[in-house]
């Protein structure tokens, strides 16, 4: 496959119903190509979320009566463009009819929902347990169809008892890629994030996004993930290949203090890798969320947009 990312994605854009599911699956054969960083238009775009998990404590009290429709207001009150709604924090049993209220709850409020996450595990070997990890996956991508979400987060996962990383990272790859076939014909990205295990280090996760075969990958960029000698550099690195931005209000670099993120610095990186897309504040401090996210809402803006 000679072809570059841009044609790419033009000859699979052209194939439709059934014979979209089988190209998807030819293409992931041993002589198609990883994915190259994204063509986007010269210029960046900004727009601005929240993730839910920034309300953990919130959402996860059964004390506190606090729903993901207050979190959807709190959101709106803020002058958001979207709301990330993390799959942890919706009901035990999730139904077609909750999804649907939810949606159009963030649509009367003038939202989008700029994705969701799940907590996924692509390194089991073949058996029940990895296809329900699979089948997870699928029961997300449904709904974020429905929510109208255009990027799921996803792990990689990592060794199981007996694996080496080089046997984890090829059943990480191959779960993958049979994600995406699905993700892809739903319309819905997959993004795989800097979250321990096979993908720590920046360079092993995008050995892992380069080699998987689908135009429906990407990275999910987790600003306060990074624990190398250099953060920004890293995330320099993976900016190319983001679906969607997570940024954190601190870093902690190896051998170094914890600090306040720059967020010029993150702007200035994610613009010059043209990035069109969400940015998502991830609050993980200790101070109470809602006192401290609208002022971090609009920090990040101003460093965005400024």
């Amino acid at each position: 496959m000679n072809t570059n990312r841009r044609e790419f994605l033009r000859d699979i854009s052209r194939l439709g119903g059934g014979a979209l599911t089988m190209g998807r699956l030819a293409l992931t054969g041993a002589s198609a190509r990883g994915i190259e960083p994204f063509v986007r238009p010269a210029g960046a775009k900004f727009k601005f979320s929240l993730a839910a998990y920034s309300y953990r404590q919130l959402l996860t009290d059964p004390t506190s009566g606090y729903t993901l429709n207050d979190f959807v207001d709190d959101c709106a009150k803020m002058g958001l463009d979207g709301t990330e709604l993390t799959s942890y924090y919706f009901p035990k049993s999730v139904t077609p009819d909750y999804v649907r209220s939810l949606k159009a709850h963030c649509f009367r409020q003038g939202l989008d929902v700029s994705g969701t996450a799940i907590a996924n595990d692509f390194c089991y070997p073949p058996g029940n347990e990895r296809d329900a990890q699979l089948a997870h996956v699928r029961s997300w991508v449904d709904r974020a169809e429905t929510l109208g979400a255009p990027v799921i987060r996803v792990f990689s996962g990592k060794p199981r008892d007996g694996q080496d990383d080089a046997e984890a990272r090829r059943l990480a790859i191959a779960g993958m890629e049979e994600a995406c076939v699905y993700a892809g014909e739903h319309g819905v990205y997959l993004g795989l994030e800097n979250h321990g295990g096979l993908s720590t280090h920046a360079e092993d996760l995008l050995s892992i996004v380069r080699d998987v075969k689908s135009p429906w990958f990407g990275v999910n960029l987790d600003t306060g993930n990074f624990h190398s000698a250099d953060p920004y550099a890293d995330i320099a690195l993976l900016a190319p290949y983001a679906v969607n931005v997570q940024v954190k209000v601190s870093i902690h670099p190896d051998g170094g203090s914890r600090q306040p993120a720059d967020f010029r610095r993150l702007a200035s990186i994610l613009r010059d890798s043209d990035y069109r897309g969400y940015v998502a504040l991830e609050y993980e401090e200790e101070e109470d969320a809602r006192e401290a996210c609208p002022r971090y809402v609009d920090e990040l803006r101003d460093a965005f947009l400024g």
